[in-house]
């Protein structure tokens, strides 16, 4: 067997000083389960591999060695930017007979392996996609590698007409093994060089943003409007390399996932000004259920929802662009008015957060922008 298999790349890692984690010596060995079945002429059938844990247990760095060490045609992609993919390739194949079965039929002769990172469904419209989409991957004998916080049963938990996600998550089950990776380490949280990107806001020092900025950029910026596709974004400063922009610019205009991937394709930092406390003790009377722009409404019938604060529409695009930055390694710099911690103290998107909130602290690692450990 290769020596790039997960297993020894998982004990070369220990050698190197990893910290041995029981949880991740189990997704190893399951992974290599599937590895040894991808490079078997003899295996008829394999099973994928659904690793699911809290943040920082590793799941990231798991699937990213599995996929560099395959000989076979596989995709690794984060969630998000496959969903992209996905509404595109059906928009370009609208008026055709079942685009859906034809999406499932090309990536299943692209592909042997599909590695999806950070499964995470809060959007009625992909849920009803992935509800059938997953099933035909499956039925075209494509194996699935994927990572999520939940386990299968608790994705889209709370979400309307959940029960078009349902065969999805019984397709999942029967195709893939479940491998919990709760171990105790929060690898993330291991000391190692501090870069400051993070700060209090000082009403004593005003410049300091516009100082990081020339530092960065090497040059004052100027301050025309940003167009991302057809959006205008207004700007505090930019140039070629940075952007600076105030959190009302970026989190409370109607922006959404795919805009915040175009800043991450543009831009290699990107600062934030006025980051406010996240929650509010006023609430919505509605909010665009897993969309970030707010431009449409669910409707929910007279199923009573959670109590949505005011602010919530601003932090699940907050949210997207912290993702989308760690994911691509593009370094966050954010002036808030209170410490890390107290940003998002309760509220409905609490359980979201959580992983944001590890995210920010490992920003601040000397080592991201060079890699990124999930």
């Amino acid at each position: 067997m290769s020596s790039f298999s997960p297993r020894d790349i998982y004990q070369r890692a220990l050698r190197q000083g990893f910290v041995d984690d029981p949880a991740q010596s189990k997704a190893v060995e399951r992974l290599q389960l599937c590895y040894e079945a991808l490079h078997s002429p003899r295996s008829k059938s394999t099973r994928g591999v659904y690793l699911w844990g809290p943040v920082g247990r590793g799941k990231t760095w798991l699937m990213d060695r599995f996929h560099e060490g395959l000989s076979v045609p596989v995709r690794r992609q984060h969630f998000h930017h496959f969903m992209r993919w996905v509404h595109k390739r059906l928009f370009e194949l609208t008026g055709q007979s079942d685009p859906l079965a034809r999406v499932a039929r090309e990536l299943a002769a692209e592909l042997r392996v599909l590695c999806l990172d950070e499964l995470f469904i809060n959007d009625i419209g992909d849920a009803m996609i992935l509800g059938r989409l997953f099933c035909l991957l499956f039925d075209n004998g494509l194996v699935l590698v994927l990572t999520s916080n939940q386990p299968p049963q608790e994705l889209y938990s709370n979400g309307h007409h959940r029960d078009r996600l349902l065969p999805a998550i019984a397709a999942i089950e029967k195709h893939m093994d479940i491998v919990d990776v709760r171990g105790p380490e929060d690898h993330r949280l291991h000391p190692g060089a501090h870069t400051q990107r993070y700060w209090i806001r000082d009403a004593g020092k005003p410049e300091l943003m516009s100082e990081l900025f020339e530092r960065l950029a090497g040059e004052r910026g100027h301050t025309q409007p940003l167009m991302i596709g057809d959006r205008s974004i207004d700007v505090l400063s930019q140039n070629a390399q940075v952007l600076w922009c105030s959190y009302d610019q970026l989190c409370e205009a109607p922006l959404w996932a795919n805009d915040y991937i175009a800043l991450c394709d543009r831009f290699e930092h990107i600062l934030l000004s006025d980051l406010p406390l996240l929650v509010s003790e006023q609430h919505l009377s509605g909010i665009a259920r897993g969309t970030e722009d707010a431009a449409e409404r669910v409707d929910t019938g007279d199923r009573e929802m959670p109590p949505l604060s005011l602010r919530d529409n601003g932090v699940r695009r907050f949210i997207a662009l912290v993702d989308e930055c760690y994911d691509r390694g593009v370094p966050l710099y954010l002036e808030a008015a209170v410490p890390l911690d107290s940003l998002y103290p309760q509220g409905y998107l609490e359980f979201a957060f959580r992983r944001t909130l590890s995210r920010l602290k490992e920003m601040q690692l000397s080592r991201f922008g060079l890699q990124t450990v999930g």
